[in-house]
């Protein structure tokens, strides 16, 4: 076989890389002309790395690598569009959308619609998000018929953070309960069965839980060498943005799409490695050369965030860790020729006055609270301040906020177009029938069993409705929907409720309608679903706009497939518990009240502020000592105290009670964190709290200071 290879126009290169080299630093530089081969690059906390991956996919593009053979792996569907957007204004190329960006899950279910059938699904399975996957898991109980009273037997939340650790570490679970529910050991038999049936019916109804789909997508690579190759063929680069926080089978994933032409870049710092709580495995970056002995290493080093001061305290500090890429950070900036202040307070009272006290002065001084974070080891940490707070009228938000979309209400409304997608969909179904008055759980129990068991129907006519119910004037293809006429010639099914759930069914899954969300969702609330909050709610004007404004979220996406997938995609992003939607995402608002942040430190990676309060920063609370039980767990807590130092800019600030009381109402004395004491003295600036000192005055705030 001849081979050919096109020659590119290179007139223009050398003016690119002028622009490129004028635009990064050595360091970035180096990174995004790198020769194509297994690349790790260790990107030091603030060094730009954003910069440098993106710049690395234009400059691929530019090379003549077609954007359709890039694959780029974030932890957030945000950043891939962001850094994408910003490759097509480098480039200029109306073609930078065909680049394969997005989360592990993203990628994962873009190949599973094309080849789930492979596996036997249909590629128009659901993703059930956390709370549908508790759902399902109490119903696996049930038929495992488990008295779940005499065995004390965990809870689906429990069940389900087992099952997932288990598939994302590829561990057994007998394993993953004894390193880490040893409590139920003797039920490990039970979990195992419930596991089954759970993995069984998600299969029989067409659905999928978040780890199927990366447990899918390895399947489908491993077992099926022809799709496989496909992509090892297709993905000619692959780039992985925060390596470190990846779990084993996302690093399989990606070293089975690049088997072919090896050509990985994986980005990340090691030094922030923090999430193996959530299965990350540290070893994928600090073993990686191991698994491609061909690895270039490209480190960057200049901190565009820092001061030199609080740099050389991170740089100290993390020094400390034997498991590491050595590296240390250079500051951009100029020195403020103040050093990280240490403030040991007389009791957890004084500190929060003391926080409290100095926010208000930083303020007063042209910090906006916007700019400005209280940073802990655990929530509760911060419990004495949020009274503090809300005693001196201090505006704040807590990282951790509720989500817009657990909210009953937009579950609701998401269930009626999870069932238009996918007809087999048990849980949807259940949702919105038990939703119509006079059906409980049996109804929806004995409607769902004729449902999933009738062949597939037409929604409309006489077959479907109530007895003298007239049928409407064209018949509207859907499967396995309402035609049972044991479940529903019962009386109750005969009600008006019920035929105006039939009529809004048939509404929002008509040919006019099916593939446009955003009027889906309107029809909805028009059709009935208003009226239900209003029935249900006494803030039923506040659920109404939101889901008024869930619609106008909706509108950019062309189908009901692709806003669904998004939706439950977006829990997938980062090592928290799988989080939905916030209700900020949905609709912009107007101009926000400046809030304070109150964060713990793992919600805070990736985060910056000027002004940054780490408190109780005292041996015992940071480290915490469940931590320092278990193998390497001392590397991983300083790791999370360099991600909490490195989180400020300007100004850092480490505070800890001398004394505190214990659950016998004890005084206890303590001691700073040894992450402070390993360090010299020098480092720090000692502040010596006195209660009569301005610095620590009871100031309360006018509410309205806040409000811009």
């Amino acid at each position: 076989m001849a081979r050919y290879v096109i020659k590119r126009d290179q007139n223009s290169l050398p003016e690119r890389l002028t622009r490129y080299k004028s635009e990064l630093n050595e360091e970035q530089f180096r990174v995004v002309t790198a020769p194509p081969k297994a690349t790790l690059v260790v990107a030091g906390a603030g060094s730009g790395k954003t910069r440098a991956i993106t710049y690395r996919v234009a400059y691929l593009i530019e090379q003549g690598v077609s954007p359709q053979r890039i694959l780029l792996a974030t932890f957030t569907n945000r950043a891939a569009r962001e850094m994408l957007r910003r490759v097509e204004n480098l480039t200029g190329s109306q073609n930078v959308h065909r680049v394969w960006g997005g989360t592990f899950h993203r990628i994962a279910n873009l190949i599973l619609r094309r080849h789930g059938v492979s596996l036997g699904y249909d590629s128009n399975y659901s993703i059930l998000d956390s709370e549908d996957a508790r759902g399902l898991i109490n119903i696996c109980v049930d038929d495992a018929a488990i008295d779940t009273k005499a065995k004390r037997f965990p809870k689906a939340e429990v069940m389900q953070d087992i099952i997932s650790f288990a598939n994302n570490t590829d561990l057994p679970i007998e394993n993953v309960i004894a390193g880490r529910y040893p409590y139920f050991e003797m039920l490990t038999a039970q979990i195992k069965r419930v596991d089954s049936i759970y993995q069984s019916r998600k299969h029989e109804r067409n659905v999928m839980d978040y780890d199927d789909l990366l447990l899918n997508v390895k399947k489908l690579l491993v077992e099926k060498p022809e799709i496989a190759d496909i992509y090892a063929e297709q993905f000619q680069h692959i780039l992985v943005d925060e390596y470190q926080d990846t779990n084993k089978l996302q690093a399989e994933i990606i070293d089975l799409l690049a088997v072919k032409h090896r050509n990985v870049m994986v980005v990340g710092d090691d030094a922030q490695s923090i999430f193996a709580w959530r299965g990350a495995e540290f070893t994928n970056i600090y073993e990686f050369p191991k698994r491609y002995p061909e690895t270039q290493v490209f480190k960057l080093e200049t901190n565009y965030r820092s001061t030199p001061e609080i740099l050389g305290l991170a740089n100290v500090s993390i020094a400390h860790n034997r498991k590491q890429f050595p590296k240390m950070l250079t500051a951009v900036k100029r020195s403020r020729d103040s050093k990280p202040a240490l403030v040991p307070c007389s009791d957890v009272e004084q500190q929060s006055a003391f926080v409290a006290s100095r926010i208000l002065e930083l303020r007063d001084q042209g910090t906006s609270l916007e700019d400005i974070a209280v940073m802990y080891r655990s929530h509760y940490h911060s419990i004495e301040l949020q009274l503090e707070l809300s005693r001196r009228n201090i505006p704040y938000r807590v990282q951790s906020g509720v989500r817009f979309f657990e909210q009953a209400h937009i579950k609701d409304v998401i269930a009626y177009l999870r069932i238009v997608v996918n007809p087999r969909d048990e849980l949807a179904w259940k949702r919105v029938l038990k939703m119509i008055p006079g059906v409980g759980n049996a109804t929806a129990n004995r409607v769902y069993e004729q449902i999933a068991l009738s062949e597939p129907p037409v929604l409309a006519g006489s077959q479907l409705l109530p007895h003298g119910f007239p049928e409407s004037e064209s018949g509207l293809p859907i499967t396995n929907v309402l035609r049972s006429s044991n479940a529903l010639h019962a009386s109750r099914m005969r009600s008006q409720p019920f035929r105006d759930f039939i009529s809004m069914i048939e509404l929002i899954s008509s040919q006019e309608n099916r593939d446009k969300p955003a009027k889906q969702i309107a029809l909805i609330l028009e059709n009935g679903y208003e009226q239900y909050l209003l029935e249900n709610y006494e803030n039923a004007d506040v659920r109404v706009e939101d889901i008024k404004g869930l619609a106008l979220y909706a509108q950019r996406y062309d189908s009901t497939e692709t806003f669904l997938s998004e939706l439950a995609l977006l829990s997938t992003e980062r090592f928290k518990e799988p989080q939905p939607l916030v209700g900020e995402e949905v609709v912009e608002g107007g101009e926000e009240d400046e809030l304070l942040t109150l964060t713990s430190v793992h919600q805070a990676k990736g985060l910056e502020w000027k002004a940054v309060f780490i408190i109780w920063a005292a041996e015992g609370k940071f480290p915490s000592p469940k931590s320092l039980r278990e193998v390497d767990a001392e590397e991983e807590e300083r790791r999370l105290w360099y991600v909490a130092v490195t989180r400020a800019k300007d100004e850092l600030y480490l505070t800890y009670p001398l004394i505190m009381t214990d659950y016998n109402r004890q005084a206890v004395l303590q001691k700073p964190s040894r992450f402070i004491t390993e360090c010299p003295p020098a480092l720090f600036e000692v502040w010596d709290l006195e209660e009569e000192s301005p610095l620590v005055e009871t100031r309360a705030a006018s509410a309205s200071e806040f409000i811009n």
